[in-house]
């Protein structure tokens, strides 16, 4: 037997031998032939255990298996090509295929993965094939595929990406086909293809292009160097919107066509006051076209003024707004997710650490534009004892500031009474409200206190005009209306006199005294009208008057005259 012909029968008896070692270790149901281990069509939902280590290909697609372990394939460093299509896959561990460093091609399409992360990949630093079709993902961020220096072909059609990032396909400096094409996305920059050196085949086609300025540089690529990579039907990209472009062609666009249009923001209010434990809800609002992307970040003093796009627009800052911002331990600004058009900032219980001044940004391919938002968080005090002795007015400041200075020193922002409320921080429609109840309440108290004097003159007017005069002579009590007669004079105002100035009768004789009436026998008796009203008179008694007077004289030592006018 000659030598070819050993070698041969060598290498008929060490794959046979390889072929009985699969057969021993083969899945059941499987079949296990030439270091292939073929379990397809089997409804696993599993990957299957016992496969030999020394296997380099498995097909198990259109079984039912939801995830892939670093376990399941640690044991399988010498693999060259896994297929593991149409599992309902949506899962993938971190790390998995790390022991594969061996693996040439991966066929994960007509899965139902949405999300794809860099250490999923790490470890196949020579696999050259990547199927990704047919799946849920709909972002790749930066930096998804690195590690797969070698990698030349990578499959991303149908599924729903919407972005690009600019650093997600960083590190495939072999790659030389990229499949985008039936995707959601609305623009492609060019920093996102700037990595793929080696790339001869692309293919975009089936995406709704949003033809704005974004795509100035992808109308002119097309032109010159896109021509060798995209096919005749790639060439022409089809407009989605506007809806004046709609339907049209990128490369007859013309130029002045792809317009955008600068984020205009818009946050209302601009200042906050709260007290600790509240939350805060704050939406910015964003418009242009594009539609603007916004996201929220806590600013620092020295945070670098770093833009998306490069152009940027300041929104002019509230003029209140002039606190100096809040750093963070780390000294890098605290930033929130990014949204759509408009973005909410959300902070609950708040506390001191809280407060300071907050970055809305909006940006699109036309530019940037950002304005900032005031929190301050007042430290109520906790009683009232608390709050007079750290008060400036309070007698104690003096000695607390000298025997317990760290007393004094626990914050320099203005403390507020329990309850209180920053004017400022209300809105505008409120801040009205309260100031046209407040001269509301103010007018009515007005009118009030006039009413309150002009009734209080009135009664006074009446007494006046209805007074009744009653005149006491101290001896026969109160005279009244009956007994007194009606006397006016020449203004015709009402007089009742009672004059006892002059004598009622002549001198008596000495030693004889008339005689007393008693006062049963006493008869009231009008006063005879004055002679003359308006002239000088003197007025006349008969004889029962006098006798009165007389009566009178003898009970006073003196005799009293009054003249009373109403």
């Amino acid at each position: 037997m000659s030598v070819p012909q050993l070698s041969l029968l060598v290498l008929v008896l060490v794959l046979r031998a390889l072929d009985a070692t699969l057969a021993l270790g083969c899945p059941a149901g499987c079949r296990c032939y030439s270091l292939t281990v073929e379990c397809g069509s089997m409804g696993l939902k599993e990957f299957p255990q016992n496969i030999p280590p020394i296997t380099q290909t498995i097909f198990l697609q259109d079984n039912a298996i939801g995830q892939v372990r670093w376990r399941d394939l640690s044991r399988l460093a010498s693999l060259r090509y896994l297929y593991l299509q149409h599992n309902g896959l949506s899962a993938l561990e971190p790390g998995a295929f790390r022991s594969q460093g061996q693996l040439l091609e991966l066929a994960l399409n007509g899965n139902r993965i949405h999300l794809v992360t860099p250490d999923v990949f790490m470890g196949l630093a020579h696999l050259r094939v990547l199927y990704l079709a047919s799946n849920q993902i709909t972002r790749l961020q930066d930096f998804t595929f690195r590690g797969l220096q070698r990698l030349q072909e990578l499959h991303l059609q149908e599924n729903s990406v919407e972005v690009l990032g600019e650093e997600a396909l960083a590190g495939l400096g072999s790659l030389a086909l990229l499949d985008l094409s039936r995707n959601n996305l609305h623009t492609l920059s060019q920093a996102s293809l700037r990595p793929l050196v080696s790339l001869q085949v692309l293919r975009v086609t089936g995406n709704p292009w949003r033809c704005d300025c974004a795509l100035h540089w992808l109308r002119s690529w097309i032109d010159g160097e896109g021509q060798r990579l995209l096919s005749s039907a790639d060439r022409r990209l089809v407009c989605a919107e506007p809806p004046r472009l709609s339907h049209l062609s990128l490369v007859e666009v013309p130029r002045n066509s792809l317009v955008c249009i600068p984020p205009a923001v818009r946050l209302q209010p601009r200042r906050r006051s709260l007290r600790p434990g509240e939350s805060l809800r704050v939406s910015c609002q964003a418009s242009g076209y594009p539609q603007p992307q916004v996201t929220w970040r806590k600013a620092t003093q020295d945070r670098a003024r770093a833009t998306p796009q490069g152009l940027t627009q300041e929104v002019a800052p509230d003029p209140e707004a002039t606190a100096p911002a809040a750093a963070d331990g780390q000294g890098e600004s605290e930033r929130f997710g990014p949204d759509m058009g408009s973005g909410m900032l959300f902070l609950s219980n708040v506390t001191e650490a809280h407060a300071g001044l907050y970055e809305c940004e909006a940006w699109n391919a036309g530019g940037v534009a950002r304005v900032t938002f005031h929190l301050h968080v007042n430290v109520s005090p906790s009683s009232s004892s608390g709050s007079s002795a750290a008060s400036p007015s309070s007698p104690w400041r003096p000695w607390l500031q000298s025997s317990h200075p760290a007393l004094m020193d626990v914050s320099r922002e203005p403390l507020y009474a329990l309850g209180s409320m920053d004017f400022n921080a209300l809105g505008t429609a409120t801040q009205t409200a309260i100031a046209a109840g407040i001269a509301l309440l103010a007018l009515t108290a007005l009118l009030l206190v006039a009413m309150i004097y002009s009734r209080h003159r009135q009664r006074q007017k009446g007494q006046q005009e209805e007074s009744v005069l009653y005149v006491n002579d101290y001896s026969d009590g109160p005279t009244t209306f009956a007994q007194l007669e009606e006397y006016r004079d020449e203004r015709g105002h009402e007089m009742y006199v009672l004059n006892r100035d002059r004598p009622v009768l002549p001198p008596p004789q000495q030693g004889v005294l008339p005689p007393a009436e008693s006062p049963q026998h006493r008869a009231p008796r009008p006063m005879s009208r004055m002679a003359g009203e308006g002239e000088e008179s003197v007025p006349t008694m008969d004889v029962e008057t006098e006798e009165l007077f007389l009566s009178q004289s003898l009970l006073f030592d003196k005799q009293i005259a009054y003249e009373i006018h109403c």
